[in-house]
């Protein structure tokens, strides 16, 4: 489909990509993260935790902070149990250790130092 008068080609424009096709790195076990590519300053991934398994050292955040999106299945923290389309920030200096009994995919957010 080609662009008509007064409109812009987005192709060059935009990185499309399927999730499951970003190599996964496996950060314990069961525990999977991709990285993937965004703006300079922000940093975005997914994360895999397998049924039964839990992230394998406590995640300390500096003074971003963190963003989670749960897209499928339970993440836990501490005895909360949250569910697919929950949004959690984690607050500048906090800390946890994710888990999951059912298995979870989640994206993650923070702002990093871009310089």
């Amino acid at each position: 489909m080609g662009t008509q008068s007064g409109e812009t080609n987005i192709a060059g424009m935009l990185e499309a990509m399927h999730i499951d096709d970003v190599p996964a790195i496996e950060i314990g076990r069961g525990c999977y993260r991709r990285d993937l590519p965004s703006t300079s300053g922000v940093r975005v991934w997914v994360v895999d935790i397998l049924p039964g398994c839990q992230w394998p050292q406590v995640d300390h955040h500096d003074a971003m902070g963190e963003e989670v999106f749960v897209v499928s299945g339970e993440l836990i923290e501490d005895d909360f149990r949250f569910g697919p389309g929950t949004y959690l920030y984690f607050k500048p200096d906090s800390r946890h250790q994710p888990r999951s009994a059912k298995g979870v995919r989640l994206f993650g957010f923070n702002l990093v130092d871009a310089s």
